[in-house]
């Protein structure tokens, strides 16, 4: 068990190590030589190495102590090791590929931030998967939503907004918008990263006809069900509550299903992060 264990901490360190990397040669050959910066303490980085000539290696990796040091404290003791890893990685990786070829030029904007975004979203998106982050923001951003009426995502989005205003004065409002239209799609990269192409839905049905829809379900879409006991709050009568997991593509054929059987059944579908364990995997249907 503990070889399986330590097996697998070696494979994130790995997985960590390879999408630093990838997020680093994304800076260096196609963003930074064409003033196209990220956001976060990485944008924050890149503006100061371009302003006070010191290395982005070592900005990337100063910048984040704090914010490791907060997630040691708030997360735990796994997520601060696995983001150092992947900090210094990409620290270290930024120095390494400084002088590599710049693989755009100028006039080609939109490559740039296309290829820069993409480049940029797997890099991180395969840090995440793996239990690690290469910035402070997200962090930091965790932390201050425990204290003020914004999510998450809303205080990233404030504070690299102020981000890129700054970059707008340093390298001009063209780059900076650039920079915001690169941030929005490595952003949506890392999500496919993280969520994969085929994301994952939870379904609760209400009906009176629960197990004739769950028979229909397993039999036309091969997906497992699961029914659970409830009460009508208004009607005080028992229901049975059917639920069961599918992927974005057979939402249309599941609401069918459920329409020719009862047109009255209440349905909730929903959006899933993740699906672990169990028997998701779906069986053939012929």
């Amino acid at each position: 068990m503990k070889k399986g264990k330590l097996s697998e901490t070696i494979r994130k360190f790995i997985m960590i190590v390879i999408g630093a990397a990838i997020a680093g040669y994304a800076l260096e050959a196609v963003l930074i030589p064409n003033n196209v910066i990220d956001g976060g303490v990485t944008g924050i980085s890149i503006m100061g190495a371009h302003l006070f000539s010191i290395p982005l290696g070592v900005l990337l990796f100063i910048l984040n102590i704090p914010f490791v040091y907060i997630g040691y404290k708030q997360v735990g003791r796994t997520f601060a090791l696995m983001s150092s890893v992947g900090i210094a990685a990409l620290s270290i990786a930024t120095v390494l590929l400084h002088d590599v070829e710049t693989i755009l030029g100028p006039s080609d904007p939109l490559l740039i931030v296309l290829s820069g975004g993409i480049l940029l979203g797997v890099g991180i998106g395969i840090v995440l998967r793996n239990g690690g982050a290469l910035d402070g923001t997200e962090v930091l951003a965790v932390l201050l939503s425990r204290k003020v009426p914004f999510s998450v995502g809303d205080i990233i989005l404030f504070i690299n907004a102020f981000i890129f205003l700054g970059a707008s004065f340093i390298f001009g409002l063209e780059s900076a918008l650039y920079s915001a239209l690169t941030y929005y799609i490595a952003k949506n990269v890392i999500d496919i990263i993280q969520v994969g192409l085929e994301k994952s839905k939870e379904v609760r049905v209400v009906s009176a006809k629960s197990e004739e829809i769950g028979d229909a379900i397993q039999a036309r879409l091969g997906r497992g069900v699961t029914y659970t006991k409830g009460r009508g709050g208004f009607s005080n009568e028992p229901t049975e509550v059917l639920y069961c997991v599918i992927n974005r593509m057979e939402e249309n054929k599941l609401v069918s299903i459920i329409k020719d059987i009862d047109e009255g059944a209440f349905v909730v579908i929903s959006d899933v992060s993740e699906v672990r364990g169990g028997n998701f995997k779906k069986r053939d249907i012929h």
